[in-house]
């Protein structure tokens, strides 16, 4: 039945039906093809967008400890300064004191001279 309407046809005609029916399976698989390259391709694309929003996040996250650490760093850097202050104003104080021991130490030295006199 699907041949029916070629009956009665020349032999040319029916050569030119046979290379355009020949050029369409042609195209139907061409066109199968580069459908398959299109989902293929689509696939692929949707794997890549997928792959820089978690490259994103990361970066995000990174950037956001990154930021913890600098704030870290910077708490750490001015407690070292307290402390180096505090050891500045203590062996200033040692200093002093050592100074007064010395000089009460003479002092006694010279009490004890003048008593033994």
């Amino acid at each position: 039945a699907v041949e029916e309407w070629k009956e009665g046809l020349s032999p040319r005609v029916l050569q030119k039906i046979h290379e355009l029916e020949t050029q369409v399976d042609k195209l139907k698989k061409e066109r199968q093809q580069r459908q398959y390259q299109l989902e293929t391709l689509e696939a692929a694309l949707q794997k890549q967008k997928q792959k820089v929003k978690n490259e994103k996040n990361e970066s995000a996250i990174l950037k956001r400890e990154n930021q913890s650490l600098m704030e870290f760093c910077d708490n750490l850097e001015k407690a070292k300064q307290k402390i180096s202050h505090d050891l500045q104003v203590k062996e200033s104080q040692v200093n002093i004191q050592s100074g007064q021991l010395n000089s009460c130490k003479k002092n006694i030295e010279r009490l004890e001279k003048e008593l033994k006199r």
